[in-house]
Formats: structure tokens, C-alpha cells, sequence
């Protein structure tokens, strides 16, 4: 290993840990708009009422019935 050698860090791990230093308030802003979007309880009941409902497809949508 040369002397002056420096472990290789990316364009965009730099960007991120930038981005970091600058907003420290980054992580949780992040875990708010998870739990906006994805972080949802499952109702199993509506689940299980939807699998079902379902209907089969065919196996070409735009056949008609002959």
C-alpha cells in the first residue's frame, strides 16, 4: 500500500455526507416521509376480503367471446 494512499470515496457518497453535514436534521425529515407514504397498518380483514374478490384475467384482455 503506497504511502499517501486515500480510500476511494464516490461522487455520490461525498454528495450525501455533504448534504448531511449541512441539514442535520436530514434522517428524521427522511423517516417522516416514509411514514407518510409507506409506514401504514395493514388491515388483514380488507386483505384477505380483496384476494377474494378477485377476478381471473384472461389470458388476452382484448379477446372477445365467440
Amino acid at each position: 500500500m503506497p504511502l499517501f494512499w486515500k480510500p476511494y470515496k464516490s461522487d455520490v457518497t461525498s454528495l450525501i455526507e455533504g448534504l448531511a453535514s449541512r441539514r442535520p436534521t436530514l434522517k428524521a425529515e427522511q423517516r417522516q416521509g416514509r411514514a407518510l407514504l409507506w409506514d401504514k397498518p395493514v388491515d388483514r380483514e380488507a386483505q384477505a376480503n380483496n384476494s377474494e374478490a378477485r377476478v381471473p384475467q384472461k389470458p388476452y384482455v382484448y379477446q372477445t367471446n365467440r
